[in-house]
């Protein structure tokens, strides 16, 4: 199959791309250039910026595809450039949305792909149902041929996945839990979570590409794991090799003294989700999520180890979690 990826070097897609060319796949990359050590060998690389579309349908024009790939795409007027640009180009468009689309709070604990699509706490994942919407209406008008793919959280090798922690410096929660310093867990921490490594994700989604049956359709692809946040924090510290300070906030605290936290907790973190993957599993069977987080984080944490230059700390974050600690302690201080 020839295939692009646009975008194709992010946490979730380089595990994608590489798999793709294990497979034997035309994999075609068209992004910036800016992150060419992500890039698999045997991938042909398409340097441009999607977000101009004459200069992408000019380093385009010569070019049909089996399947087109679009991780970059946040927004509806971003999705209506890449059908114009797709349409009559590709057999199929698969659009990378989000699983924190689906309805919060949910009225199942049980997500499957016809839970509602509502998230009034989080503006990114609004937008995500409204591109869904888009590609819904044009499939129904012209029969363009849209795939719909929603991952949850999804980590590799170069990621220490948690709720609250330095997104830019992943490594401060593994150095602050080596510190013996306290961490913060949202909630009371029993709420339920699915973690999918890359790995695993890539195995379900190469199944999607090509697949006539996933033309107008939705998956999400994740693994069937499910672990409290307690759990979860408990395992990035026994890879550590540290022991566990937990302190739990409440989201709403949380939020409340950090207001950009609203989304990323309660428009997903602080909600259950438990992911039924079943219609992902009817299409391709080859695809069951093997990898557990514990072993995952523990992969996650060598990584890391092997390579001190990525090992960078966010004192800002430190700063910011002693802070957010000391105040909600100090509601508790009677004295």
């Amino acid at each position: 199959m020839k295939v692009l990826f646009i975008g194709g070097t992010g946490i979730i897609s380089e595990a994608v791309s590489r798999l793709a060319i294990e497979r034997g796949h035309d994999l075609y990359l068209f992004n910036r250039g800016k992150r060419d050590e992500l890039v698999p060998e045997g991938a042909k690389v398409i340097q441009g910026d999607i977000r101009d579309p004459e200069e992408a349908a000019s380093l385009l024009a010569e070019h049909q595809f089996d399947s087109v790939v679009d991780w970059i795409s946040y927004t509806p007027d971003q999705v209506q450039t890449s059908i114009k640009l797709f349409k009559g180009r590709t057999a199929q468009y698969v659009y990378i949305s989000s699983a924190s689309a689906y309805q919060k709070p949910p009225e199942h604990y049980i997500i499957t792909e016809e839970t509602p699509l509502s998230n009034p706490y989080w503006q990114y994942s609004r937008d995500k149902i409204a591109c869904e919407e888009l590609l819904a209406a044009e499939h129904e008008q012209s029969g363009f041929p849209y795939t719909i793919v929603r991952p949850s959280f999804t980590y590799g090798n170069t990621m220490i996945p948690a709720s609250i922690s330095s997104w830019q410096h992943p490594w401060s929660l593994v150095d602050r839990m080596r510190q013996g310093k306290k961490i913060i867990i949202h909630g009371d921490g029993t709420s339920l979570w699915t973690m999918t490594h890359n790995t695993d994700f890539a195995v379900g989604f190469l199944g999607l590409l090509g697949h006539p049956e996933a033309i107008g359709e939705a998956f999400h692809i994740t693994s069937d794991e499910v672990i409290s946040w307690n759990q979860l924090y408990a395992s990035i510290a026994a890879a550590a090799g540290a022991e566990l300070s937990a302190v739990h906030i409440s989201s709403d605290f949380l939020c409340t003294y950090s207001p950009d936290l609203i989304g990323g907790l309660l428009g997903d973190k602080a909600v259950s989700s438990v992911f039924d993957n079943s219609k992902i599993k009817r299409l391709v069977p080859e695809f069951n999520a093997k990898l557990s987080f514990a072993e995952g984080i523990r992969r996650s944490v060598e990584w890391f180890e092997a390579r001190p230059e990525k090992c960078t700390i966010d004192a800002e974050w430190n700063n910011w979690s002693d802070t957010v600690i000391a105040a909600y302690e100090k509601g508790f201080n009677r004295s």
